[in-house]
């Protein structure tokens, strides 16, 4: 949903930019938890273990963020950010904001489960569908709004960089936390660990060479993008309802769309690599 979805949809509107750091650092960061994620759920579970894995991994990753921005300084601050630094807001308004906004952040996400739990229920459809589908969408609305929103402002960058660092947060933190206070291991059914957790690692596997490219994720990855969620939402309904032509529908995808998205970064790789050795040449 991330990635596909709301960077597909940014890209759409705008080609975005990428910097520096997100092809070195953040996204081989987010392909390696992906990886560690396919590990722990191929057994069916995330057992408490792997869930303080995870959370350890949290508060490393973050600690190096702090370490890392103090390293560099602050050279550029968002016009935003300053005019909130100048403001002079009373320290009890701060704290009671706080507090409502994460009394309504759970409330929120309680209604959203539920309803969505209850309405799966309804209509015979597997939690995970909802979960991968409903849900996601759902929870994922704050990385829409921002990314789109920085996107039509122009600060293209900071658009990816919403979603990745979203999308490892969402591994160490989310997993993690819930891996933990949970009274039993975080069970990772059949679907989940052979199709839906895989996906996620293709998709964050996708994003290194498209990300390499230019730097700049275009229109035309931006249609591959939504396209490839396009087909996995419609998968995934056609095996909730178990609809006739689902093996013709995998066939489709598997031998023409994805070879349509592994041909098309092929010939952008070696278009690129061209261009960057006659760069160096001149």
């Amino acid at each position: 949903m991330n990635i596909l979805f709301i960077l597909g949809l940014a890209a759409v509107i705008s080609p975005l930019i990428i910097s520096r750091q997100l092809i070195r650092q953040d996204v081989p960061i987010m392909v390696a938890l992906s990886a560690v994620a396919v590990f722990m759920a191929y057994n069916g579970s995330i057992s408490r273990l792997e869930a303080g894995f995870l959370a350890g991994g949290l508060f490393a990753y973050t600690f190096f963020l702090f370490y890392q921005g103090k390293q560099k300084g602050v050279d550029v601050v968002d016009e935003e950010v300053e005019e909130m630094l100048k403001a002079n807001v009373p320290l009890w308004q701060n704290v009671l904001l706080v507090i409502v906004g994460l009394a309504l952040l759970v409330m929120g996400a309680r209604w959203l489960v539920q309803s969505a739990v209850e309405l799966a229920t309804a209509w015979g459809i597997n939690e995970a569908v909802i979960g991968l589908t409903i849900v996601a969408a759902g929870t994922s609305l704050p990385e829409l709004v921002t990314s789109v929103v920085a996107t039509i402002k122009g600060q293209r960058d900071i658009a990816v960089g919403n979603v990745v660092g979203s999308n490892i947060f969402n591994i160490l933190c989310v997993l993690g936390i819930s891996g933990i206070v949970s009274p039993t291991p975080l069970l990772a059914g059949d679907q989940l660990a052979n199709f839906d957790i895989p996906v996620m690692l293709g998709v964050a596997v996708l994003c290194m060479p498209l990300f390499f490219i230019g730097a700049v994720l275009n229109r035309i990855e931006g249609l591959l993008f939504l396209a490839l969620y396009t087909a996995y939402v419609w998968i995934l309904i056609a095996m909730t309802l178990s609809l006739g032509y689902l093996a013709q529908l995998q066939t489709a995808v598997m031998y023409g769309l994805i070879p349509v998205v592994v041909l098309y970064v092929l010939i952008a790789l070696v278009l690129d690599l061209r261009k960057r050795r006659a760069q160096t040449n001149v």
